[in-house]
This record gives C-alpha cells, sequence and structure tokens, in this order.
C-alpha cells in the first residue's frame, strides 16, 4: 500500500527529522497549508457548529509558550471548545498520496501543540505525507460524556480528511494516525473503536469511513488498567473512580481485533509511562493476526518527539519509515 511513499518520501524521514527541528516558525512554509497565514487562519473547525455535548459550555481556549527561545515554539493549549485541524501538505508535485491525522499528547489535560504535533506534521509533510494537527478538546473541561470527546473528534476528523481527499492529494485508502502519549491513547481508541456510533451525523462527510489504514504511537498511554496506565491520563478520561467496566472499554489491548489496523510502536525503556502500555497493546495485535512492530529502547525518557530524540531513540523515524515502505 505504501510503495508510493517509499519511493518519493518516506526515506527521507531521517534528515528532514533535524532539519525541521532547526527551523523558525516561520519557516518551512511549503509545508503548510498557505504560506504566511496564522494558525487561526489555516486551522479548520471539525464541526459545523457547536462540537456535540459541548453546547453552551463557553469555554476561553488557552494557547500557553513554554519556550524562552523565540526560534523555537513551545505552546500548550487548554480550554478547546471549537475542535480543528491545521493541514501541512506537501510541495506540490511532491504528495504521495498519503496522510496522517497527528494527535498530540498531554495527559488529556492540555496539548502539546507544536512538540507532539507541528514538529511531526512538518516532519511528515516534508516527505510528502500530507499531514493535520489535531487539536481536540479536552475531556475534563466540562463537555458531556467526556470519555467519549477524543474519540468525536478524532472520528470526525479522520473524515474530514477522506471528504476533501481529492482537494488535498490525498488517496483515501492511505489515511493513517500518529500519536504521542495520551494522544496515542486516543489513537489506540480510533484504532478500535472507529466504527462506534458516539455522534449523530451531520454532513455528508459522517458517511465516510473513520478507520485508519495505519497507526504509529509514540510512547502512548493504551491502558487505562490500574497498575499500568498513567493516572493522570485516566482520571482526566474517565473521571477519577470510573467502573471496571469503563476502564475495560478503554483499555485498548482489551478491544483489538482481526480488523485492527496495522501498527508502529516506539517507546524508552526508562519512561515514566510503563512500557507495559506498549507491551500489552503489541500483544494483543499479535494474537490478533495484526501487522506490528514495536521498539523498546534502552533510554530516551517520555515526550521525546523528534526535536528531544537522542542516541539510539533518535533513530526511530527511519524505523518508521522502513515500516511503511514495507507495509502493503
Amino acid at each position: 500500500m505504501f510503495a508510493d511513499v517509499s519511493r518519493k518520501g518516506f526515506l527521507t524521514f531521517s534528515a528532514v527529522a533535524g532539519a525541521v527541528m532547526a527551523l523558525p516558525a516561520t519557516a518551512a512554509r511549503a509545508a503548510e497549508n498557505r504560506p504566511g497565514r496564522t494558525i487561526e487562519e489555516s486551522e479548520i473547525r471539525l464541526w459545523p457548529g457547536e462540537a456535540p455535548g459541548s453546547e453552551g459550555l463557553g469555554l476561553t481556549e488557552v494557547v500557553t509558550e513554554r519556550s524562552t527561545d523565540p526560534k523555537v515554539r513551545d505552546r500548550v493549549v487548554t480550554g478547546v471548545s471549537t475542535p480543528t485541524i491545521r493541514p501541512f501538505l506537501p510541495e506540490p508535485g511532491q504528495a504521495t498520496g498519503a496522510a496522517a491525522l497527528v494527535v498530540p499528547g498531554g495527559g488529556y489535560t492540555n496539548l502539546v501543540y507544536d512538540k507532539e504535533g507541528v514538529d511531526i506534521a512538518r516532519w511528515l509533510a516534508s516527505a510528502g505525507v500530507a499531514a493535520f494537527v489535531l487539536k481536540h478538546r479536552l475531556p475534563g473541561e466540562g463537555h458531556q460524556l467526556r470519555q467519549y470527546v477524543p474519540l468525536q473528534d478524532l472520528q470526525r476528523a479522520t473524515r474530514i480528511i477522506r471528504h476533501r481527499a481529492a482537494e488535498w492529494d490525498i488517496d483515501v485508502a492511505r489515511v493513517g494516525t500518529i500519536g504521542f502519549s495520551a494522544g496515542g491513547h486516543a489513537a489506540t481508541t480510533l484504532a478500535t473503536k472507529s466504527t462506534a456510533l458516539v455522534y449523530a451525523r451531520v454532513d455528508a462527510a459522517d458517511q465516510l469511513n473513520a478507520t485508519p489504514d495505519f497507526v504509529m504511537l509514540g510512547y502512548p498511554v493504551v491502558s487505562m488498567k490500574a497498575g499500568v496506565t498513567h493516572r493522570g491520563s485516566r482520571d482526566a478520561l474517565l473521571g477519577p473512580a470510573p467502573s471496571p467496566d469503563l476502564v475495560d472499554a478503554f483499555s485498548g489491548e482489551l478491544q483489538v481485533t482481526g480488523g485492527t489496523p496495522r501498527t508502529f510502536i516506539v517507546q524508552a525503556h526508562n519512561d515514566w509511562v510503563s512500557t507495559e502500555n506498549s507491551v500489552l497493546y503489541y500483544r494483543a495485535l499479535k494474537a490478533a493476526g495484526v501487522e506490528a512492530e514495536m521498539h523498546i529502547f534502552r533510554s530516551g525518557g517520555h515526550g521525546f518527539g523528534i526535536r528531544n530524540a537522542r542516541a539510539s531513540v533518535a533513530s526511530w523515524p527511519q524505523l518508521a519509515s522502513a515500516w511503511l515502505e514495507e507495509g502493503r
């Protein structure tokens, strides 16, 4: 399935990864939807009106810059009531036809928008892959049915990407998802619950398939089980005292079937999110006969993305490239 991807783009991942991190926010414009546009102008709303379960909530979106280097952005976002995707498109003539929805982490309490969103999207777009940074609602901010809020937004975003595929030069059969940390949990939830009816159809886009064709996970939270999960992520998603049934329903390793998308997983042994999340999901995929590849590096900690990947963990883009190249 990814013959064109490997030929035109993914083999350049390792070179692009370092170069993209050195660019200021105004550089790499060819990777963005419209050169010179502001973030707000380039964002695309997921819902034509208020998002389901967020009606009348009145949240104020807050963007906090954590970086002290004017050339490197490190924003985190909270207070999301209007979820969006921000496109990063390849240069004209360089598109491979593949696309990826990029889901930043942040423990389900914030979104690490640049390090696990924009950085990854620029990397993908420079390799010919259309990338879309998702700004999804955060479940603990007052939305109804909090546990379904991220899934609603991920389903809707995937359908919009497929609905506008011709406009963005995308093959509808090559739309994947890449998620980091709690964004990895959201990605595994989409992978295992893509057909779940979690919102009422609002337009023609909702007639389309929401199942990703591939999934890539960086240091993911997967399980909601005590002793394995990241407690802060679980509390934010499910509340402080979720029922055993709810815990099981949102533990990705328990929801895998033969129809779960093929998956690439990367994590560091010294991550404070237990590597059992990755291991259990990999084992479930293997047991279900789903193609999967997992790399647990000796060191690298949590949240390395691309910009903070050091030593052996810095090779994960090359490994991802090879996995995509070999996948059919």
